[in-house]
């Protein structure tokens, strides 16, 4: 929030331990007079024992003239060195703010075309998933992060409301004004666009109050640039009894309970920090290296796995033979008219160890290969609709198209993820309460031969 007395107490931490305090304001558009009111907050950061002053622009807005101007100021103001960390849609925004200033880079860009070269020849031309220019040109549009307006894409596509995109990031922007203008950096980006998300998917307007903005708005994250809309502060006071104050965390204590779970101080505070939403990544890491847990057994069901990759690009491709040479060991995967993949596959770790020649089957139709359901989107994976309550679906259940299979939780909505067709299911690949990433498999589907349920 810009509101400096928030870093306190973290600033004596960092400075009693003999570490360099280096505070962070933001740079966040929106506001008249938001310079000022960023100046002002550095005139207060070396009484904090700050050694360093560092602006962060998330939406890429900081034109070249207005860096300078803030800069300066900013060093002025707190008479401390200042750093400039700044995000854009199109990655240029440092580029931009030196060109500005009549600092060249001095980048020999031919050089610069053949080092691109030479790294999309060794990851690819797409290591990662580029930006779609609906999302880069809204964010530069409405001056907002990008990964925020990418989230709020994946979530209106997902309640097949895509062409709201415009409604919500208005009404952001509304909701931003009604809370104080904060700068839309973690999580109050994402408060205020779950927010968002409520009113225009449900056009009621604080009808439902995700809790964090309740927090939000009762001063609990610090006080905000701007005043918070009176009404708003009463309209959502009304909806609850306000925010449980929680009482101090007795580290002692927190230690004797996480013995086993957390390893290290830096695990400990995890658990501090996010309590039981910490807790399955930790038992993912404790678990590693053990053979007889499910995510210990990760390199034999990764080895597995790609043997049945090759198992499937033989029968798929016509290619007679594929041999493997890796180290100390050999697979040979060639093709025959014996049937029984499953027997390859369960050999298939053993086989490769002891350099063993596999044989799989003809290719079987392709209506029987196993149906791939991905996450459409980060969130949290759920088995079923509440604690306690029956999973939607079991490994052997038949499913229907629209039936639903799990829920993605993400930015306070809960969102079904259903399946397309009428098949068995073969295999829950995800922990319920995992945390997923786009693309992740949540399940293994079986056809049912081929044929409509009512056919069978």
């Amino acid at each position: 929030l810009n509101d400096v007395s928030n870093l306190r107490e973290a600033g004596a931490a960092i400075t009693s331990a003999g570490g360099a305090f280096h505070a962070g304001l933001v740079y966040s558009p929106g506001r008249t007079g938001e310079t000022d009111m960023l100046v002002e907050q550095a005139r207060k950061l070396p009484e904090l024992g700050a050694s360093r002053v560092l602006i962060h622009d998330p939406s890429g807005s900081l034109e070249p003239h207005r860096a300078d101007e803030l800069v300066v100021a900013l060093g002025e103001a707190s008479g401390l060195p200042v750093g400039l960390y700044c995000q854009g849609a199109a990655g240029n925004t440092l580029a931009a703010a030196l060109e500005g200033l009549g600092l060249g880079s001095g980048v020999n860009t031919e050089a610069l075309w053949l080092a691109s070269d030479l790294v999309d020849e060794h990851i690819g031309d797409e290591p990662v998933s580029p930006l779609a220019p609906r999302i880069g040109v809204r964010a530069a549009q409405h001056r907002l992060p990008a990964g925020l307006v990418a989230a709020l894409d994946v979530h209106l596509r997902a309640n097949a409301a895509g062409d709201r995109m415009e409604d919500v990031l208005d009404e952001l922007q509304r909701i931003r004004g009604e809370a104080g203008w904060p700068p839309l950096a973690a999580p109050i980006g994402q408060i205020l666009a779950s927010q968002a998300l409520l009113h225009v998917l449900s056009a009621t307007r604080y009808v439902t109050v995700v809790d964090e903005l309740r927090a939000l708005l009762e001063g609990w994250y610090g006080t905000p640039p701007g005043p918070v809309d009176p009404t708003v502060r009463r309209a959502v006071g009304l909806l609850s009894d306000g925010v449980a104050e929680e009482p101090p965390l007795d580290l002692d204590h927190l230690r004797s309970e996480a013995a086993g779970l957390a390893a290290s101080e830096e695990e400990l505070l995890l658990l501090a920090l996010f309590g039981e939403e910490a807790e399955p990544l930790l038992r993912s890491i404790r678990s590693r290296g053990r053979r007889d847990h499910p995510e210990g057994a990760g390199v034999e069901r990764a080895e597995t796995e790609r043997i049945r990759e090759l198992i499937r690009i033989v029968q798929e491709s016509g290619i007679a033979e594929v041999t493997i040479e890796e180290g100390e060991t050999r697979l040979t995967v060639r093709r025959t008219d014996e049937p029984s993949e499953a027997v390859a596959a369960a050999a298939a770790a053993a086989a490769a160890a002891a350099g063993t020649v596999l044989e799989p089957p003809l290719p079987e139709p392709a209506t029987n290969d196993l149906i791939r359901v991905e996450a459409p989107m980060v969130g949290t994976f759920y088995r079923a609709p509440s604690p306690g309550a029956e999973p939607f679906v079991d490994v052997g259940d038949a499913v229907e198209p629209g039936q639903t299979l799990c829920i993605l939780e993400a930015m306070k909505l809960m969102n079904e993820v259903k399946a397309e067709h009428e098949a068995l299911v073969r295999r829950v690949c995800v922990e319920n309460e995992q945390a997923v990433e786009y693309g992740t498999l949540l399940f293994e589907l079986e056809p049912l031969n081929g044929r409509l349920l009512d056919a069978l």
